[in-house]
């Protein structure tokens, strides 16, 4: 009941905050005593925080959007811990897992009132559909299969190429930017999860591993149908759930029709954890904002970590390379190839 009233709360405030950034200054006067609120504007504190450079209403998006994309770092470095902790059919799993999500993300659009947004909407929802089709259903079973006939570490590993699609797909169909910069820092942030889960070992290559670098390839796919998407955060992920759902359940019950508890806690790991992704891209460039959630299997390794394994040097190099390059790619503004900034 506490983890249930903790998402609940938790989703209620990142559903209905214009900007989280105001949360952050209320914050800012009982953690930073003595504090000048009137000199100490939400963004700026952010934005010190991290030594963003910018001004206005651009710098404001910006600085909400990278706090989104770090929450969803830390709300998906959960996922592996649930998924590895599920004794049921994996597309069975997702599926019930789509349907869990679905089910209280459409619970909040209908208590909000904002249903209605998809129904004065109809024309894109054959690409909510694709989104749905590539991101969930596509990804799962090739993750599904893939990791099956591969290893867990080439499987951490492989889908954390995500950035560099998105590098691809984001400057191809989006036209963003890419930078040098933002290149180096991802690299910086891949090698160190790559020194970090491999822990000095070598990687041997699996027929599996094929179909596992076809997963990022497909969540990029329907991130970029996302962002191209009228609709608002809540009501994408809801889409998103509700037809990758749909594409699932029938082969979840040819494969093997079961249900497991864990199907609860993933479904509020992905409702939470797509909110606030669909909000950061909403917010700064898919690119960016990849590469600030790539880091995100760390999160459970150094959660393991505080909870008692072994810590090794691997663990302290690794962490610093992804520490410096989330930091550096953080600092790198969203803008287009254009030179225009992301609106």
């Amino acid at each position: 009941m506490l983890v249930l009233f903790f998402f609940v709360t938790t989703i209620s405030t990142i559903w209905n905050i214009p900007t989280v950034l105001d949360k952050i200054q209320d914050m800012g006067g009982l953690l930073l005593l003595p504090v000048d609120r009137k000199a100490l504007s939400s963004e700026k504190f952010f934005r010190g925080f991290f030594k963003m450079e910018g001004e206005g209403e651009h710098m404001k998006r910006e600085s909400a959007g990278v706090l989104f994309a770090i929450t969803g770092t830390f709300i998906y470095g959960l996922e592996p811990v649930v998924i590895k902790s599920n004794p049921s059919n994996p597309i069975s799993f997702a599926a019930f897992s789509a349907l869990v999500a679905s089910l209280l993300l459409w619970g909040g659009l209908f208590w909000k009132g904002t249903w209605r947004e998809v129904s004065n909407n109809r024309g894109n929802l054959w690409g909510a559909f694709l989104m749905g089709l590539f991101g969930t259903a596509l990804a799962y079973l090739a993750y599904s299969f893939g990791a099956r006939m591969s290893t867990a570490i080439n499987a951490a590993l492989i889908t954390r190429s995500e950035v560099l699609f998105s590098f691809i797909l984001s400057w191809l169909f989006l036209g963003e930017k890419i930078t040098r910069r933002l290149i180096a820092y991802s690299l910086a942030i891949i090698t160190g999860l790559a020194i970090v889960i491999l822990q000095g070992r070598s990687l041997e290559l699996h027929l599996g591993d094929f179909l596992l670098l076809l997963v990022p390839l497909f969540w990029q796919l329907g991130h970029v149908i996302a962002k191209r998407l009228p609709y608002s955060p809540p009501m994408i992920a809801a889409l998103r759930n509700t037809f990758g759902f749909l594409l699932l359940f029938p082969l979840a019950v040819v494969t093997g029709f079961e249900f497991s508890a864990f199907v609860i806690a993933e479904g509020l790991v992905i409702a939470l954890g797509q909110l606030v992704w669909y909000r950061s891209i909403k917010l700064i460039n898919l690119s960016k904002a990849t590469a600030i959630i790539t880091p995100a299997p760390a999160v459970a390794i150094g959660l393991g970590v505080l909870l008692g394994e072994s810590f090794t040097i691997y663990h302290a190099l690794g962490f610093l390379l992804i520490t410096l390059g989330t930091l550096g790619a953080v600092k790198v503004e969203s803008e287009l190839r254009t030179g225009a900034r992301h609106q």
